[in-house]
């Protein structure tokens, strides 16, 4: 019998906001596994704020999507069909298939997960690339020494929450700024950062962050930008770091973002700051995995996941990201495994 595919095409490039017109949904027949292939079934669909840059036919570090095409992403899926000497019926494996709901893969497309290390939804999150994200960026460009004073923007986020994390194990004070007063008591009642900021509710960020960071910032993650970071910009120790991980609040916006220029802060402060993806990292991703598996074994890492369910509504979880609407990761449930 002939399956049915569902798959999300990207119908336009969107300015501004994506809204229903920015996807389209489509069904079409599942192509026929051949030698070397295996068909899978979709069983979480990550969604990112990277996403949306790839939505703009702009240069970037990874290729635009192609208009009329499935939007590609993080996915964890079961084999239902193997025609490959390297998988069997039942096997989970995690790759790059994106917002559909069947996908025949190469044999070499996708890599098997092992479900009984951990709940296979944590290889698109803490021990995925957001873990991966979190640990490079933190330990190749901000450095973190203990006593020092690291502050993360999107802290709540999957990449924030584990950046600070981290840092705590290193012996840092962890200061996280968020949009909500539940993200600020998650950051300090289960995360144990030492102090959480508002920038909703704060009538004053600076002094805020003069309050939270006594000595001075000496590592800022910033996957914000905007003018989060420009207030951070005003509190940085000499010689401080910054891995520039994200710019979410700029993602949307249809006007160039103009703010305070950076250059004499730098200069006076010898501070750095590093744009960087986690690619740049590729070929020590076993490194990082390794540390990051064992930090959660020890139970001195801890995640949250906001899960969404339902295919039809992936779009509508993207678009959550811009609203801050979840906590920790976000994913998209799309189906049950069979072959558990």
């Amino acid at each position: 019998m002939t399956l049915t595919n569902q798959q999300i095409l990207l119908a336009e490039r969107p300015k501004g906001m994506p809204d229903s017109n920015t996807f389209k949904f489509v069904k079409n027949d599942v192509e026929d596994v051949k030698e070397g292939q295996i068909l899978i079934k979709t069983l979480y669909v990550s969604v990112d704020p990277y996403m949306r840059g790839r939505m703009v036919n702009a240069e970037s570090y990874i290729e635009p999507f192609k208009v009329n095409e499935v939007i590609e992403g993080g996915s964890i899926g079961e084999v239902i069909e193997s025609k490959s000497d390297q998988f069997k019926q039942g096997d989970v494996v995690i790759g790059m298939f994106g917002w559909q709901l069947y996908y025949v893969a190469g044999e070499n497309e996708v890599r098997q997960i092992d479900p009984s290390i951990a709940p296979i939804t944590t290889h698109l999150g803490i021990l995925g690339m957001t873990g991966l994200t979190a640990y490079f960026g933190l330990f190749d460009i901000g450095k973190p020494k203990e006593g020092e004073t690291v502050v993360i923007s999107g802290a709540a986020g999957s990449v924030g929450s584990t950046v600070g994390q981290i840092a705590k194990i290193k012996g840092a004070r962890v200061v996280g700024i968020a949009g909500s007063d539940e993200k600020i008591s998650y950051l300090k009642d289960e995360l144990n950062f030492d102090e959480g900021i508002n920038y909703r509710t704060t009538d004053n960020i600076e002094a805020d962050l003069q309050w939270a960071c006594p000595y001075g910032v000496d590592v800022y993650f910033d996957n914000v930008g905007g003018e989060i970071s420009d207030a951070v910009m005003t509190q940085l120790n000499t010689y401080a770091r910054m891995p520039i991980c994200g710019a979410i609040s700029t993602y949307n916006q249809e006007e160039p973002d103009i703010g305070p220029r950076v250059q004499q802060t730098l200069i006076k402060k010898s501070a750095l700051m590093q744009g960087f993806t986690v690619g740049n990292y590729s070929d020590r991703f076993k490194e990082g995995a390794q540390y990051l598996g064992q930090w959660l074994q020890e139970g001195k890492l801890t995640y949250r996941e906001t899960i969404r369910e339902g295919f039809e509504n992936i779009p509508d979880a993207f678009l959550d990201l811009f609203r801050g609407k979840n906590i920790g990761k976000l994913l998209v449930k799309v189906s049950e495994r069979q072959y558990e």
